[in-house]
């Protein structure tokens, strides 16, 4: 079967570095770089680049550059990057309704022009972005997909991985929640080896609270430093294409439409964890938390809602 995906954004930095990226997949086809008709020639220059890359692993991979909706048809997975981006000193909230109306023209064209697709939000807020992503196209929630905490989840690990002196692949941890401030890292269900973090922490000199701040402001700290993240966040989306492409069935914390399937939060995108397969979303897995961790999340669902809810009446007006 012939998989191509298509990025929206594709001259953003977030997005070039994702096509290079599934351009080694072996699993990927057809990779359609999309963007305004301003940046195309920037597009062009990258895919040339990405080639002569890609010569030297002897990869045949095809890169397409356009600005044309109609090349998104039969794309099995398409990746909205678009957007305004996050300087410093800025939230991710702070982008909420510029880029809703992006995500929104972007959600409808999709529909039209790929409508059996999945469709993929990196565009922040992440969270809001997925719910008008999903009004937008009218598709089910399981083929609207949101980043949410999987790279929150992964920066988590290797946090852990380097205070401990442990490889990564022994510890399982996620965050779940917004994307954003409002994240919660589920540390009580955190295993290192198969064991609880909380008799690591015992022995130990993990200071959890700093752990907590550290992660939060995980890509503030980059972007305050070099401007912007980019290998980190482009790696997590690839990796959840590979996952969906390959029908890996993993379970990966992304962020999704929900309806009452965690602690009864509905009418709200947040990250969870989820089995992700070839259809999108196959399943939400359920959930165990604290009480600390559960009102951690119940503000969650109140921040992204109230913000979520504000965008929609802007969108409306």
């Amino acid at each position: 079967m012939m998989v191509k995906v298509s990025i929206m954004g594709a001259s953003g930095t977030i997005g070039k570095n994702v096509a290079f990226t599934l351009a080694e997949e072996d699993s990927i086809d057809e990779i359609v770089m999309f963007s305004r008709p301003s940046s195309i020639e920037n597009v062009k220059g990258e895919i040339l680049d990405i080639y002569d890359a890609l010569a030297v692993e002897d990869i045949d991979s095809v890169l397409t550059p356009s600005t044309n909706y109609e090349d998104l048809k039969d794309s099995a997975i398409v990746l909205i990057t678009s957007g305004i981006h996050r300087k410093e000193g800025m939230s991710r909230l702070d982008l909420a309704v510029p880029n809703a109306k992006i995500v929104k023209d972007y959600a409808e064209q999709i529909a039209k022009y790929a409508p059996d697709s999945i469709i993929l939000i990196v565009t922040n807020p992440v969270d809001v972005m997925t719910t008008v992503a999903l009004e937008a196209s009218g598709f089910d929630k399981s083929r609207v997909i949101g980043l949410g905490n999987h790279l929150d989840s992964l920066r988590l690990k290797t946090i852990l991985s380097k205070h401990f002196n442990i490889n990564s692949g022994e510890i399982h941890t996620r965050v779940i929640g917004e994307h954003g401030d409002h994240m919660v890292p589920l540390l009580s269900s955190t295993t290192i080896g198969g064991i609880l973090l909380k008799y690591f922490v015992e022995s130990s000199d993990l200071d959890v609270p700093g752990l907590v701040t550290r992660l939060k402001s995980a890509g503030s700290t980059i972007i305050s430093k070099k401007g912007a993240t980019e290998y980190g966040p482009a790696h997590a989306i690839a990796n959840l294409i590979s996952t969906i492409v390959n029908d890996s069935r993993k379970i990966l914390t992304v962020s999704t439409y929900l309806e009452g399937e965690v602690e009864g939060v509905y009418d709200v995108s947040l990250g969870v964890p989820v089995i992700l397969c070839r259809n999108g979303i196959q399943a939400i897995v359920p959930l165990k938390m604290n009480d600390d961790e559960r009102t951690e999340f119940f503000d969650a669902a109140r921040t992204v809602k109230k913000v979520t809810y504000k965008v929609k009446k802007e969108l409306e007006e």
